[in-house]
Formats: structure tokens, C-alpha cells, sequence
């Protein structure tokens, strides 16, 4: 017999050099895997990054993504079907 799982993953991608930092992904992200870096963009910005540590919590909801006024956001979401042979 075999049992399919549904698997799913997600992720985004922040482009630093649209973002300034207005922290509205921030403040929206349900998981708070969005925070600031230390360095400045070419506009001089402190631009929104993902949270290493935590990057792995993203459920693809797009929450950041329709906030952001600079749509320097993409939301990537991919699944895939495990299957497990149970005796």
C-alpha cells in the first residue's frame, strides 16, 4: 500500500535595491521571518531581509508580498507528493 503526503514549501525573494525599508513586510510577516540588515542599500535604505533561522517557517501566504509598496517582494511556493510504503 502506499500513502502520498502532501509536502509543500515556500520561500521569498527580497530585492534589496527596490526595497526602503518602510518595515510593512515586517510588520505583516505572521511567522516574523522578515527583520532589517545593518547595511544600506544604493539608496541609502536599511532594506528588509529574510531571517536565516527562520526561513524555513514561510508558509507562501504572500502577506509581504501585497504590502509591499515597492513590490520588491516575490513569493515563490512549490509542492511535491512523498510517498511512503506502509506494511
Amino acid at each position: 500500500m502506499v500513502v502520498a503526503q502532501r509536502l509543500s514549501s515556500a520561500y521569498i525573494v527580497i530585492d534589496a535595491e527596490r526595497c526602503k525599508g518602510c518595515q510593512l513586510c515586517i510588520s505583516v510577516c505572521p511567522k516574523e521571518i522578515i527583520g532589517l540588515t545593518s547595511h544600506i542599500n544604493a539608496k541609502g535604505y536599511f532594506t528588509a531581509q529574510v531571517i536565516q533561522e527562520k526561513a524555513h517557517e514561510c508558509t507562501g501566504c504572500a502577506a509581504c508580498a501585497m504590502m509591499c509598496p515597492d513590490a520588491a517582494i516575490s513569493v515563490y511556493r512549490h509542492s511535491r507528493v512523498a510517498s511512503e510504503a506502509v506494511a
